[in-house]
């Protein structure tokens, strides 16, 4: 159970709150390259409450600024890019991705200040296959992100995003809850059912782990154990790292480079983006015959973009439609929940839950067991970082040192049970290493 007062803290992401400004203190994935093109038209984005428009400019550099014009506050969606800028289409005043006044030609020459005007602009990067804001008042932004999954060559990576109807903290939560998966996901699969030498089958033999959890420079971490041939368990690791990141279970340790960004939108809308390594071994998707398991793909369609704040990525089966449900297919256990795709199954789930508002649970209502250990920890630990930043600015050690994520990585193998499970890790890590080490011994195998 968690109070209200603490619900609060962890859930509301505007100016001024506690975890709205942690949030700020971190780069901020806005929107894909693709997504903007140099000259065309502004984009309306929506960020930890905050209406943005994001241009890319005739030189292909990108902007991202408070949508209000400095001079009378007409939004700057309606304005026209063009030659290096962003005008105003109200009275013609123009700025640069820095935020600079250009012009202001509704004034004659000796009336202009330009040079006392400035935009509400953002530090912009695009890395990885991501564009990132920088939304913070340091004057020099702190380093990049340093997750495994964005050194990934541009050819072998997958980005894909899709937006939620809910608080940032129920996405994140779906992401870092492990026992789900042998319900919601292949709950209707049988052990004899799949490829009896994957190791994932231990997951379906036994759906009900022991945990082992603890905090960690870079958040929280995890993992779900359970017997395997005699001697061994079957582990499977995942991660909590701030501000919003989780690195899931689901496939083989040795090759599982990815990462879920759990991104604010508004306190009750998230865009979830996925990293992955288009190599990775993921766990349980097919039959032993070679078939698809009902439901278990990553199929998404999604509805028309639009211009509003929250038109981007919008999935067709949503809560309108009640997720495309198919109760014949459930009733007769070809899928356990009768809905199409794993973002989709989970979608439902965090969207399901209410609270005194749409988009927030409240927290109080829950009942968490023993299988909820992370997702309890993890609450913690967002907590007292925020009431630490409040109180006296301090931070998690990623702000500065985003390297320490290196030695974080989701994914399943099997060790002796007589080895300690952070061993177990660790061994396992060292044998991974990073991106590039791993990419180059897979292609020097080859």
């Amino acid at each position: 159970m968690l109070t209200m007062d603490s619900n609060d803290i962890l859930t509301r992401v505007g100016s001024g709150t506690p975890m709205g400004e942690l949030m700020r203190e971190y780069w901020i994935p806005a929107c894909l390259p693709q997504e903007l093109a140099p000259d065309a038209t502004p984009m309306r984005i929506k960020l930890l409450g905050e209406k943005l428009i994001a241009f890319r400019d005739s030189a292909g550099r990108i902007g991202i600024m408070d949508h209000r014009c400095p001079h009378r506050c007409a939004s700057m969606f309606f304005g026209r890019n063009e030659e290096g800028g962003i005008r105003c289409a109200y009275h013609g005043w123009k700025f640069d991705v820095d935020g600079n006044c250009l012009d202001q030609p509704n004034l004659p020459e000796d009336a202009r200040f330009p040079d006392r005007v400035k935009a509400k602009a953002y530090k912009v990067a695009e890395l990885g296959g991501i564009v990132w804001v920088y939304m913070g008042k340091r004057k020099v932004a702190p380093p990049l992100p340093a997750l495994e999954c964005l050194s990934l060559p541009a050819d072998e990576r997958m980005v894909l995003c899709h937006q939620r109807d809910c608080n940032w903290l129920q996405s994140l939560e779906g992401d870092i809850d492990t026992s789900h998966f042998g319900f919601l996901h292949v709950g209707s699969v049988k052990t004899e059912d799949v490829d009896p030498d994957t190791m994932h089958r231990w997951g379906l033999i036994n759906r009900t782990p022991r945990y082992h959890v603890k905090e960690t420079d870079w958040g929280t971490m995890y993992t779900a154990y359970r017997p395997a041939d005699p001697g061994n368990y079957f582990y499977r690791f995942a991660h909590f790292m701030f501000p919003f990141f989780a690195l899931v279970p689901d496939g083989t340790f040795s090759n599982m480079i990815q990462a879920t960004l759990s991104v604010p939108l508004d306190d009750s809308h998230t865009m979830t983006y996925n990293l992955a390594w288009t190599k990775r071994e993921q766990a349980l998707r097919t039959l032993k015959d070679g078939s698809p398991i009902p439901g278990a793909s990553l199929a998404r369609d999604f509805l028309p973009t639009t211009t509003d704040w929250l038109g981007r990525w919008r999935l067709k089966a949503n809560r309108g439609n009640d997720y495309l449900i198919d109760r014949e297919e459930q009733s007769a256990g070809r899928s356990y929940s009768g809905i199409k795709g794993i973002g989709q199954q989970d979608q439902a789930m965090v969207e399901s839950m209410e609270g005194p508002e749409e988009g927030i649970v409240d927290r109080s209502f829950e009942h968490l067991a023993v299988s909820d250990r992370m997702i309890a920890i993890t609450r913690r630990r967002l907590i007292a970082a925020a009431q630490a930043h409040q109180k006296d600015g301090s931070l998690p050690a990623t702000v500065d040192r985003p390297e320490l994520a290196r030695g974080a990585r989701g994914g399943s193998f099997i060790a002796s049970d007589k080895v300690d499970w952070l061993d177990a890790y660790y061994a396992e890590l060292t044998r991974a290493q990073s991106p590039m080490d791993f990419l180059q011994r897979a292609q020097a195998a080859e």
